[in-house]
């Protein structure tokens, strides 16, 4: 992989004074997102940044639009400025009137989400930047998921718990490696990369686990330790750099993940993902059972897919855990960058590119001379392959931003897609195409491109955005519901604060109608 120019590493983030007011303003971005998608309407024609709340009737002031800040609130005739824990008490209020439901939990998510945030900032003003482009871009999503109320909320433990392990903080570590006896080994697909990791004694297999997941569930595994099911190795000798998914980990082949730990053997290269019992955004992130059984099957068809795609697909070559603990200690195994990446490109994940250069230094976006150009070569590379793969092969690709990785030239054009992540790649075998098609619409062209092209706009203003995705899509005529989209005025957006006050399964995704810049009747730009 070709390295870009350099750029500073040092990182950018607020003096320790002035990190509580950042905390504040990154952690109220996306929740007013949410706020203003899902319970707001504007106010009246005009009035901008002024909207009103549905059920409560308030009327909401911001500034700004793709990341909206200083929230304020009419009262008594005048405007009153909201701190963040102010903000969070208005939203349960407003969703209180709106589902008459109540709902302590989230609130304090989302109190926990500001918390998170500040823990993070104050650790990387300690703390340097990785050297390696793709690295510095996995872990520079301070803010987060830009339409989730509580993006950066860790389970509700203390930050010392989790800080160690947290990406935005640079993180890296060793893994630690137990052995489970041949016996309670269950294992499916190609696992042999797990055993370059470290040696088990005789009767034994090799488990990489991630620290803390065993701080999380050591309690229970207690009874096997007692007897011999489980023993403890010791740690890998190299460290492992946890990606923007927390709970999954790069261990980068020759790369030096930074001082002061030592490169790891070459014949590493590849991802690791790992149950983790802790509630991130909806869900508690453990590799469930029924996910992992289906694993191999939903993989292969993805590889098939890709076959002669212009774009790469990552594979989860299979998974390895104990009979006893099947979710609690399972590893899957994916590919790592190696013979994926085009030649003469470096990486970058997709979420970082909506990142300014506090957060991301070197972000490609921010850095190009020619950003038309380098839209119309994003939209060609992520666009095509995830269609064809809906078309032609019946491949549903939950291609939003943290699932897609770009590779770019040396001037940082986009050159290529490689889109990772089985568990939530839908089939049309078990879905119908009208489901499928709607879960595609939101992950590649609502939470990716539109979010790209608000981070063009906002770096770039000016740029014909919506012009050449219209024709980009056009190209695919031979996709059916390319064409409706073009004719259809709204899009699906997810709505992730209404689905976690009313307690609903993190995968039952919900939608409501958003205005669709791909329609021709639409917007321009």
């Amino acid at each position: 992989m070709e390295r870009m120019d350099p750029v500073d590493p040092v990182d950018a983030s607020p003096p320790r004074d002035d990190v509580g007011t950042a905390a504040d303003a990154l952690a109220a971005a996306p929740l007013l997102n949410c706020l203003l998608r899902e319970a707001a309407e504007p106010a009246e024609p005009g009035a901008t940044g002024v909207h009103r709340l549905k059920a409560g009737g308030r009327l909401l002031r911001v500034r700004g639009t793709r990341r909206p800040t200083d929230p304020e609130v009419r009262t008594a005739g005048t405007w009153h400025r909201l701190t963040h824990a102010e903000l969070v008490e208005l939203t349960a209020e407003e969703l209180r009137r709106r589902t008459g439901l109540t709902n302590s939990e989230l609130p304090a998510e989302m109190l926990e989400s500001r918390e998170a945030v500040a823990a993070v900032l104050t650790a990387r003003t300690h703390a340097r930047a990785p050297e390696d482009p793709y690295r510095r871009s996995e872990q520079s999503l301070i803010t987060g998921h830009p339409h989730h109320p509580a993006p950066k909320a860790r389970g509700g433990g203390p930050a010392a718990a989790w800080l160690p392990y947290a990406p935005e903080a640079y993180a890296h570590f060793p893994l630690t490696l137990l052995g489970v006896r041949e016996d309670a080994v269950v294992e499916e697909g190609d696992t042999t990369a797990l055993d370059t990791l470290g040696t088990a004694p005789p009767g034994y297999r090799l488990l990489p686990a991630h620290p803390w997941q065993l701080d999380l569930v050591g309690g229970e595994l207690t009874e096997a330790f007692a007897d011999g099911r489980l023993v403890r190795l010791g740690r890998t000798d190299g460290e492992v750099w946890p990606t923007a998914a927390i709970r999954t980990v790069y261990v980068p082949g020759t790369v030096l993940i930074g001082p002061p730990a030592p490169a790891v053997p070459s014949d590493a290269d590849l991802f690791l993902k790992f149950s983790l019992d802790v509630r991130i955004t909806n869900d508690v992130r453990r590799l469930w059972r029924h996910d992992l059984l289906k694993l191999r099957r939903t993989d292969r068809a993805v590889n098939a897919a890709f076959a002669e795609s212009p774009g790469a697909w990552l594979s989860d070559r299979g998974y390895r855990t104990a009979g006893f603990a099947f979710e609690e200690l399972a590893v899957l195994v994916r590919d790592g960058l190696g013979g994926h990446v085009a030649p003469g490109t470096t990486p970058f994940l997709a979420a970082a590119l909506t990142e300014g250069t506090e957060a991301f230094p070197g972000n490609p976006l921010v850095r190009t001379a020619a950003p038309e150009a380098w839209w119309e070569a994003y939209l060609r590379a992520v666009v095509p392959p995830a269609l064809d793969a809906f078309h032609r092969h019946g491949v549903v690709l939950e291609a939003h931003l943290q699932n897609t990785v770009v590779a770019c030239d040396s001037a940082g054009t986009p050159v290529q897609a490689l889109y990772r992540d089985a568990e939530g790649v839908k089939l049309l075998t078990d879905v119908t195409r009208e489901a499928g098609w709607e879960r595609l619409v939101y992950t590649l062209f609502v939470n990716n491109l539109l979010e790209i092209a608000a981070a063009v706009d906002e770096h770039h203003p000016g740029v014909d955005l919506w012009a050449a995705a219209r024709r980009e899509l056009a190209r695919h005529a031979e996709v059916p519901e390319a064409a409706e989209l073009l004719n259809s005025p709204t899009l699906p957006g997810k709505t992730n604060l209404l689905l976690r006050w009313t307690g609903a399964d993190g995968a039952d995704a919900r939608y409501l109608p958003l205005a669709n810049p791909l329609w021709s009747g639409g917007t321009s730009r």
